[in-house]
């Protein structure tokens, strides 16, 4: 058995491959692929993740000003995500029947968020780790907006905040 190793300049083990005697050979995509390979990140986000729950919800939309109509849709909905990071880079991809939702960013670096697809607004944006979680600061006219991701065995955990409102949502990894 041979243990084939590629590392980073810096040492950190990128790919780690079990082999018999026959020789085996990796594709680009095994090594490159964000999805089976994340590298130097606090937590493994990555993944395509299933509402199975969801709490509170419609006081977050309130607390947003979302008006009724589109509250009352919204809360029926159970959008799936489509996350993807690779290194500081993070595309998350909140996926529904009534409307879908990317975010695409760089963690650490502030950006303006255009939420026509929630509220309608626009908001100073910054996301970073903290610990094992990826927490998202939104600066605009709401008070206290933003979220926070992490992962527990194979449920993503996020919970919204805007306005007072706390919602919370979990997803299964599917």
């Amino acid at each position: 058995m041979n243990l084939v190793q590629i590392e980073a300049c810096d040492g950190r083990l990128l790919h780690c491959i079990a082999t018999s005697q026959t020789q085996h050979t990796s594709s680009a995509s095994e090594i490159t692929d964000p999805r089976r390979n994340p590298v130097n990140m606090p937590a493994d986000l990555n993944g395509y993740w299933k509402m199975i729950s969801n709490n509170n919800f419609e006081d977050y939309l309130k607390a947003l000003d979302v008006n009724v109509a589109i509250r009352k849709i919204a809360t029926l909905l159970k959008p799936d995500k489509d996350i993807v990071h690779d290194g500081e880079h993070i595309v998350i991809k909140t996926l529904s029947t009534f409307k879908n939702y990317n975010m695409d960013f760089y963690v650490g670096k502030e950006f303006e968020e255009d939420l026509a697809g929630v509220d309608d607004r626009k908001c100073m944006t910054t996301i970073a780790w903290e610990g094992d979680k990826l927490v998202c600061v939104q600066k605009g006219e709401i008070e206290g907006r933003g979220w926070t991701h992490w992962v527990e065995g194979d449920e993503l955990h996020l919970e919204l905040r805007a306005g007072g409102a706390v919602c919370k949502q979990v997803f299964k990894k599917s």
